[in-house]
């Protein structure tokens, strides 16, 4: 880019006989080009600004190679990235680079004395940062009378324009008195202005100094205007809040005459407060804490957002119930009552609630233990706590943890917080009035975890027996004591619950119930009470037992009765409608009408028969809705040894059908078995309903048993169940989930049952109902089993 030069007449020469053409010439300088953003500079300044863009920093570089000179030029566009030529203004500043310091993110800050205004002539080069060849911007200035007196109009604005300021320029005014070229003069002006891009941009782009002059005074007088004005408006604000402080000062003598005279509030807030707090009997501790933010309460003015703060403080300390206590009633005799009243079966929860009261009852200093209810979804949990509740004559408190990240939602918020609040624990505490309430924590597995903290780490204070009487809400900072309190927590399974926590806690396992059990509670508590909710009578809609166990068998599966309970409100409200549309007096629910009520039949089971069948066995499984029955097919062909597994079975499950083959390769003579069976056999081993995974080792005995009968051609007996895991020497290991499992092969119609025999143990929790049904027989080796099997029952 080149810049069109001016002609000079020729006879004007300086002092050394060159013609200004020619001294343009000589001090033609070529320099790199850094562009300004939103800024502008004035010879005689030093400034400092930072360098990002990449051609900047090159240029950067090329200038401290050379003589540390470089050229400063505001570009137009202050947002603008990818700049050109066009994009400059064509006067701008040399400047001399006098410090580099590197900043993060590739920034550069740099420190630059500005000495000259120069002009671009010409781009020299746009790559790999911009070069240019610049003069010496030159201006004739003619000394007459009006411009003399133009300077001295500057001089008292600029004067003017620091008193105003309110800035101390003493040196700086008389510099510029100093000062003979009008230039100089301007850009010490312009330099010590806070004026905006596009003035600044005006005075350094003006050749003309004339017009430099009077474009100076015109800035100058506007600047001042504008600082008067401001002036004036901070007045009237400070008079206005000069204002306010007097008529609240006014107002505070107001109501000192008015108490003097008698007209006033008597009884003050402090003293309200103090006799409040003169009526606890609370530690030391919290006693001087309250009477501290008393005396702080005195001092700051009322109404302010200070005062409140303190107010609240002081209010949530006096309403919590430092020792009030409920007076429990320990009794067992009640509390069985209580206890069968509300729950039907359950018979373990009952009991260790039982021995609990007992121990209270002769020991009364006995710390509350942490119980956790755990079990499938359903069962009645969280009933068991209100009912313990009743139990005890203790309040009830509940606490949703279902999706809690927040640390603050247990200890409460510092009060260095904007609207900080103690913490749930507290506020339930305070909530019912009691230092020992029953306090439920409902669905402790299901806590999260954020950047906001662990709300399980913080629960390990309130849990633990031995600690949780100084318990400290980040809000009060205070010591609360919690021992008292009787927690219950509730969970639908353990392997989430962090592994300190679950320590501090004792485990109840509440299980699913049976048919029999479901029955039972149907009639006794989810019938009246559905009836009641929906406006009918037993006399009006009649549920016989046989509808009863259709629709757990055929329209519910799960451990508890929530699903149950839904349904029996489905009838409910058929039957409603039925009464009130056709205007009948009384509607009976058979097994005939139970789909008009609920439909086709969503769910259905598969009893078994007297027959035998070669290569399949039924096995037991465990489901978190309850047990199930489950069958291994196993076909035998020629072949080359392949083994084919299907079902979407599980790695655990694949590992137990390969200790089963290995522990009959090892046993082949002995079960009269060709010993290279695996070589000259496909074996095929199927679990039917595919689209349901399956995983477990409990199959290990069945899968082998399968395998021997498919091999050496013998039949099993289809009313035959069997549990177990295998290892590779035939031992029967023992199995999880054994009250389900037996449930299920009840349900399904089977007779006899083969079970590891270190579960034995475990028949006591299964109910009478099941185990009278069944032929339950224990092994403890895979003999055992094949001895049963293929001797036994044939």
């Amino acid at each position: 880019m080149s810049i069109e030069k001016k002609e000079i007449p020729e006879e004007k020469t300086d002092h050394m006989g060159m013609t200004e053409p020619e001294l343009f010439v000589q001090e033609k300088e070529t320099l790199p080009l850094i562009p300004l953003r939103g800024m502008s500079v004035f010879p005689g300044m030093v400034v400092h600004f930072d360098v990002g863009r990449e051609k900047s920093v090159k240029a950067l570089e090329a200038a401290m190679e050379r003589d540390q000179m470089a050229f400063l030029v505001t570009q137009k566009e202050v947002i603008k990235e990818d700049i050109n030529p066009e994009d400059f203004y064509n006067i701008g500043c040399r400047v001399k680079v006098k410090q580099l310091l590197k900043m993060p993110d590739n920034l550069v800050r740099v420190l630059v004395e500005v000495q000259e205004r120069r002009e671009i002539l010409e781009f020299e080069s746009l790559d790999p940062y911009f070069l240019v060849t610049t003069r010496p911007v030159r201006s004739v200035y003619y000394d007459t009378k009006e411009n003399r007196t133009l300077i001295r109009m500057i001089r008292e604005s600029f004067a003017n324009y620091m008193n105003v300021t309110r800035k101390v320029a003493t040196d700086l005014i008389l510099a510029m008195d100093s000062l003979d070229d009008p230039d100089q003069l301007i850009d010490i002006i312009g330099a010590n202005l806070f004026l905006d891009l596009e003035d600044s941009q005006r005075l350094i782009q003006e050749t003309d100094v004339n017009k430099r002059l009077v474009l100076t005074y015109e800035i100058l007088v506007e600047e001042v205007e504008m600082i008067k004005i401001e002036h004036n408006i901070d007045e009237k604000v400070r008079s206005e809040m000069y204002k306010h402080q007097r008529e609240y000062y006014l107002r505070e003598q107001i109501k000192v005459i008015q108490n003097e005279l008698g007209e006033g509030d008597v009884q003050n807030e402090l003293e309200v407060y103090r006799e409040r707090l003169a009526a606890l009997d609370v530690p030391d501790e919290v006693r001087d804490k309250v009477l501290g933010e008393l005396n702080r309460l005195n001092k700051v003015p009322q109404g302010s957002s200070e005062a409140g703060l303190i107010q609240t403080y002081v209010e949530w300390i006096l309403d919590l119930p430092w020792n009030t206590l409920t007076e429990e009633t320990i009794d067992v005799s009640i509390a069985r009552k209580i206890l069968d009243e509300d729950h039907y079966a359950l018979k373990k929860v009952k009991e260790r609630i039982l021995e609990y009261i007992s121990v209270l009852q002769l020991s009364k200093s006995l710390k509350s233990p942490i119980i956790c209810l755990v079990g499938p979804p359903g069962v009645g949990k969280t009933s068991i706590a209100k009912s313990i509740a009743r139990a005890l004559n203790r309040k009830y408190v509940r606490m949703s943890l279902g999706g809690m990240r927040d640390e603050a939602e247990i200890r409460g918020h510092r009060r260095t917080y904007i609207g900080a609040i103690p913490g749930r624990i507290l506020y339930n505490i305070k909530k019912c009035g009691t230092r020992n309430p029953l306090f439920l924590l409902d669905e402790i597995d299901k806590l999260g975890q954020d950047f906001n903290g662990d709300p399980a780490s913080a629960l390990l204070e309130v849990l633990d027996p031995e600690q949780n009487n100084t318990f400290t809400d980040h809000y009060l900072e205070l010591p609360f004591d919690l021992s008292q309190v009787l927690f219950l927590t509730t969970a639908n399974s353990l392997s989430s619950i962090p592994r300190p926590l679950l320590d501090r806690m004792e485990i109840i396992e509440v299980n699913g119930y049976v048919e029999s059990e479901k029955v039972e509670i149907a009639q006794r508590y989810l019938i009246p009470k559905q009836l009641e909710i929906h406006g009918l009578k037993k006399s009006t809609c009649k549920f016989s037992e046989a509808v009863i166990k259709n629709t757990i068998e055929y329209y519910t599966r799960e451990s508890g009765v929530r699903e149950l309970e839904r349904k029996i409100a489905q009838v409910c409200r058929v039957a409603a409608k039925e009464i009130v549309e056709h205007k009948k007096k009384s509607i009976s629910i058979t097994q005939k009408n139970l789909e008009k009520f609920l439909g086709k039949h969503r769910y259905s089971f598969d009893t078994v028969g007297d027959k035998k069948e070669v290569g399949l066995v039924n096995g037991l499984a465990w489901t978190p809705v309850g047990g199930d029955t489950l069958q291994i097919e196993v076909i035998v062909v020629d072949g080359t040894g392949k083994i084919e597994i299907t079902g979407q079975l599980g790695d655990v499950m694949k590992e137990s059908i390969k200790a089963g083959i290995s522990y009959i390769r090892s046993q082949a003579s002995v079960l009269g078995i060709e010993s290279d069976f695996y070589t000259k056999k496909d074996i095929h081993l199927h679990v039917p309903e595919g689209a349901v995974p399956k995983d477990g080792p409990s199959a290990g005995i069945t899968v082998t048993t399968a395998l021997i009968s498919s091999l050496t051609n013998k039949p099993v007996p289809q009313n035959l169940a069997m549990t177990g895991e295998i290892t590779l020497s035939g031992r029967v290991l023992p199995i999880g989930g054994l009250r389900e499992k037996l449930t299920a092969a009840h349900r399904a119609g089977i007779k006899e049952i083969i079970l590891p025999k270190e579960n034995e143990k475990d028949l006591e929790d299964v109910p009478n109902v099941v185990l009278e049904a069944l032929h339950i027989q224990s092994v403890s080796k895979m003999s055992e089993v094949t001895e049963i099997v293929f001797t036994q029952l044939q």
